[in-house]
């Protein structure tokens, strides 16, 4: 038998300012869906200005949606605030005098839980769009974070038009879908002139600002509010908004159900049978693929699948979105470049984007490197400075120099020169290790982070320069952290050592940064650690704050002249070169860099997840827990069952990506405390109950 089911939806009520009317918009508008029979509820995420009787806050604009449909009972939720502050004050100051810090996940869950019953959830701001939170979010970055389409409100009278402009133009800027404006006369007009005017008000919103005025409100000023026909009233002038809404956010989404499975619900289920019988998704096998979840979008440090489910991504989108998902100014950086050019190449041709974020990247990287090549990827990235090693000593006349050290353990890319340099027994590449060039390894840095560093770990480092010194192009190793290959944290006096024994012998040092460069381990590049500088650093995954695929080899002046003696040119050329809006991108997530927020950040969460991961030391399987920066990890004696972790994770509402014996998380870094306990309490529960096997 088929039925039609309302999907879930809602809309936010923004105001151009304070004092527009957004209670009297969103009260009225409640009255309206429910005399239609809609589902519906009004939230108010924060309310400050409140009264208290003993511990029960008295929350004013609650008080007038209950008035607005107290006739209408029986049937229906009961209004609700997330948030009550006594001080009428901006939210961030009512919330330091009392005390609390607004949580933005906290008000989400709010409104997810309306919207997973099927109702219409009308939630209404508090003052402007740019109204400060606190934490540096304002009302703005609640909206996106709801991922709710506006309803504008906007008082009825002189600098109506600019205030709603702008107000239209930061919606729009921050990828917000806008549904209309509703104006309100919040006082009489005092002649015909002014009159006028107002009317005017309407068509220059629709002219100038495309957007359509759901509706106008003659002034209500004097009206009973506790009057159910003062309410009616004001239902009646929301009529058009109503219909509007109805029309294009409720009806049109309904979908005919049978046997209970919605047509959305279906379609979700064959896009992932097609998924599974032929998207081959990465280190998983074609015929027994591992199970996936479809992502509907996100946004600050939250996936939302496709059957509403809301998950607070641990893994930063394997370690790359480190400011989070639809951050403003990257995506203001990628919608501006789209008005200029998407590609153009690199070979004989230059831009701006390249030229800026060339100019970015050396004054954040080492003194000594001078030189920047654009490449596609992190793995094309360590081709790159394998080839410039190579090619460095094969132009010096040096051409037994042809062999790379490095340590056991570490990673660095699934392309051939890359997986050369990875770990030769325990990696992910032993299948092609006949076929790989054959490298020098030694054992990986006994000495941990954080203890007494004994020089003899560096002995058969040591004996490997003496023995290879004369065939040895360069040492290859991530600074401080081995990422893949097992997140191992190692004493910077380990890479300080290795930086004087290159020196010794002639040696060029590569320092892959790409899972550890731009405050991942809390100073901007791992190297920094151990002050040391390399000759070639390999830099992606964070370059673009996880927008899109770009990646960078830096080369010191030595390499780089040393290359291109005797009119001698380096050879490699990628199609996508310095492709510029990755570049732009790039160069918007380097200026949040310069800006300086992470240097407060990521202390913050290594703190945060010490603390949340330290009841995991000592349990039974667990071998070892360690931080470092924003990476928490959880060492287990034997390899976990992922697909079962997973399901379980995503249980609890929460992304983590085990693999083989290690469960760790490295979130973005706005990540709020509250979302990195749920990452930690999860990762306890799953350890203490054992859900890995």
């Amino acid at each position: 038998m088929s039925r039609s089911v309302l999907k879930p939806h809602g809309c936010f009520l923004a105001g151009t300012d304070t004092d527009v009317g957004k209670t009297l918009v969103t009260a009225g508008l409640l009255r309206g869906f429910r005399t239609r029979g809609i589902d519906s509820v009004a939230i108010k995420p924060v309310q400050t200005g409140c009264l208290f009787e003993g511990d029960r806050p008295i929350v004013p604009d609650v008080v007038e949606y209950a008035r607005a449909v107290d006739d209408l009972r029986p049937g229906g939720l009961e209004p609700e605030s997330v948030y009550q502050f006594q001080p009428a004050c901006s939210p961030h100051l009512a919330a330091r005098e009392a005390g609390e810090t607004i949580c933005l996940d906290r008000i989400a869950e709010a409104v997810a839980a309306h919207q997973r019953r099927g109702t219409f959830t009308l939630v209404e701001g508090a003052g402007g769009l740019l109204v400060p939170m606190g934490g540096g979010q304002t009302m703005l970055d609640l909206i996106r974070r709801l991922r709710l389409p506006v309803v504008l409100v906007a008082a009825n009278r002189l600098g109506t038009i600019n205030h709603t402009l702008l107000s239209i133009a930061a919606l729009r800027e921050a990828g917000l879908e806008i549904l209309g404006v509703v104006l309100n006369e919040v006082t009489p007009a005092a002649d015909s002139d002014e009159a006028a005017l107002r009317r005017d008000n309407t068509d220059a919103i629709g002219r100038y600002g495309d957007v359509p005025v759901l509706a106008e409100l003659a002034c209500f000023q004097e009206a009973d509010f506790e009057s159910p026909s003062s309410w009616a009233a004001v239902a009646q002038s929301l009529s058009p908004a109503v219909d509007r809404l109805v029309a294009d956010r409720l009806i049109a989404d309904c979908c005919v159900c049978s046997d209970g499975d919605s047509q959305d619900g279906a379609e979700e289920k064959a896009r992932l049978v097609f998924d599974r019988d032929h998207l081959w998704h990465p280190y998983t096998s074609a015929t027994e693929p591992l199970p996936v979840y479809e992502v509907a979008d996100a946004d600050g440090a939250c996936l939302r699948l496709e059957d509403g489910r809301t998950l607070v991504d641990g893994m930063a989108s394997w370690w790359c979105a480190i400011h989070g998902y639809r951050h403003t100014e990257l995506d203001r950086a990628a919608r501006d470049q789209l008005g200029r050019m998407a590609h153009v190449m690199f070979g004989g041709v230059t831009h701006r984007g390249a030229i800026e974020l060339g100019r970015k990247l050396l004054r954040l990287a080492p003194d000594r490197l001078e030189h920047v090549f654009f490449a596609d990827s992190g793995s094309v990235s360590v081709e790159v400075a394998i080839k410039m090693a190579l090619q460095y000593w094969q132009t010096r006349g040096k051409r037994e120099k042809t062999r790379l050290l490095t340590v056991r353990g570490g990673y660095h890319g699934d392309t051939f020169g890359a997986m050369s340099v990875c770990d030769p027994v325990g990696g992910m590449h032993h299948l092609f290790s006949k076929m790989l060039p054959q490298q020098i390894f030694v054992e990986r840095p006994r000495c941990r982070f954080g203890e007494p560093f004994s020089d003899d770990s560096l002995d058969e480092l040591k004996t490997a320069f003496a023995r290879h010194a004369d065939e040895t192009a360069a040492v290859i190793l991530e600074p401080i952290v081995q990422g893949a290959g097992g997140l191992w944290f190692y004493h910077p006096d380990y890479l300080k050592a290795v930086r004087e024994l290159c020196d010794q012998h002639g040696v060029l040092l590569i320092l892959d940064e790409i899972a550890t460069g731009f405050g991942r381990t809390g100073r901007r590049f791992a190297c920094q650690w151990a002050d040391v500088e390399p000759d070639i650093m390999c830099l992606g995954k964070g370059l673009t704050g996880g927008y899109m695929t770009l990646a960078a080899t830096l080369a010191s002046r030595k390499v780089a002249h040393g290359i291109s003696a005797d009119g001698g040119v380096f050879m490699h050329g990628p199609t996508f070169m310095a492709n510029p809006l990755a570049c732009a991108v790039a160069g918007a997530s380097l200026d949040l860099l310069e800006r300086g927020d992470w240097q407060q950040q990521v202390p913050r969460i290594e703190r945060w997840l010490r603390d949340g991961l330290e009841p995991c030391r000592g349990m039974d399987g667990v071998d070892d827990v360690r931080v470092l920066g924003a990476i928490g990890v959880i060492e287990m004696a034997r390899a976990v069952d992922v697909p079962r972790l997973q399901a379980f994770f995503v249980e609890r509402g929460v992304w983590i990506r085990p693999f083989h014996r290690w469960i760790y998380v490295m979130p973005p870094y706005l990540v709020s405390e509250e979302q990195v306990r749920r990452l930690t309490d999860v990762m306890v529960e799953a350890v203490s109950q054992k859900k890995y096997r």
